[in-house]
């Protein structure tokens, strides 16, 4: 992904957005050419001259002070994930110094354990570029069986956007799928030379209809919390409020869980739903487990 071209489209499509009694600036009587604020705009708003500013938005001056980063996250009216993606954008290490890494990631069995734990409601541990690196029973019945894929295509990603039956089955389908490509923009900005993420992303332009418009609109998110329904076939729809926790020790991975409120139908579906995909006794012991 080249960088320059990352950054000039992020400030482009940022300062398109606000108009100039959005920015608090009174009408000048030119005609406006482009939608939004122009450049020289921004670097008033910003208390920077045009001609730095400009250096910033094609690529071409790097690792501006905090203060600046500041006043430009004000002038635009970034909220804080397009803040730090700003940040990300303006302050890349060089590729030869920058290394991504690259093996597998791990989920440690503590963590294993406590989504046995949490059998009640879904839980997921997340890593980089949204792979799914574990998940509980409840998680698995219903979004998807991701233990059951190939360990390339667990990826929430990969589910929200190619999968045809996330469609039927996530309410509000393409807010939820929206957000995931906004997702993988912060992320993108923030490992800029990650090859694993580039083939996603290449991968998810050739075979999902609307990635390519929602990534190129740079829509960026940090999602630590917020609603979500699913249609389950058997038990109807369930509500729920799900909250992500950074995995202490493991700053690449995080745990999303779903909660209900109690007493809910949806709390009584995920009984009856746990009830029915709860292994019979003679599964749960270890003597007749095939070996893998």
């Amino acid at each position: 992904m080249d960088s320059r071209n990352e950054l000039a489209d992020f400030l482009r499509t940022r300062r398109s957005r606000l108009t100039p009694d959005q920015a608090g600036l009174p009408e000048d009587g030119r005609t406006r050419r482009v939608p939004g604020l122009r450049r020289d705009e921004v670097a008033r708003l910003a208390g920077v001259s045009t001609e730095y500013y400009t250096r910033l938005e094609q690529g071409r001056s790097r690792n501006p002070s905090p203060e600046v980063l500041d006043a430009l996250s004000r002038a635009l009216h970034l909220d804080a994930s397009e803040a730090e993606h700003l940040r990300d954008l303006l302050t890349r290490p060089k590729a030869a110094t920058h290394r991504t890494p690259t093996g597998p990631q791990r989920v440690r069995s503590g963590l294993h354990l406590m989504l046995q734990t949490l059998q009640h409601v879904p839980a997921y541990v997340l890593g980089r570029r949204t792979d799914v690196l574990a998940s509980n029973r409840p998680a698995r019945a219903i979004l998807t069986d991701f233990e059951a894929l190939p360990v390339p295509a667990r990826n929430l990603a990969r589910y929200y956007l190619l999968d045809p039956s996330a469609r039927e089955t996530v309410g509000d389908w393409e807010r939820i799928a929206a957000e995931t490509v906004a997702i993988l923009r912060l992320e993108a900005g923030r490992r800029p030379n990650d090859r694993q993420l580039a083939d996603l992303v290449g991968e998810l332009m050739l075979r999902s209809p609307e990635f390519t418009t929602w990534w190129n609109d740079h829509r960026v998110l940090r999602c630590t919390h917020g609603a979500k329904i699913h249609h389950h076939p058997v038990v109807g729809d369930l509500h729920f409020d799900f909250e992500s926790f950074p995995v202490p020790g493991d700053a690449e991975q995080t745990l999303y869980v779903y909660n209900v409120e109690p007493g809910s139908a949806t709390e009584e579906a995920l009984r009856l739903l746990e009830s029915w995909n709860s292994p019979a006794p003679d599964r749960a012991s270890p003597e007749l487990r095939p070996s893998v």
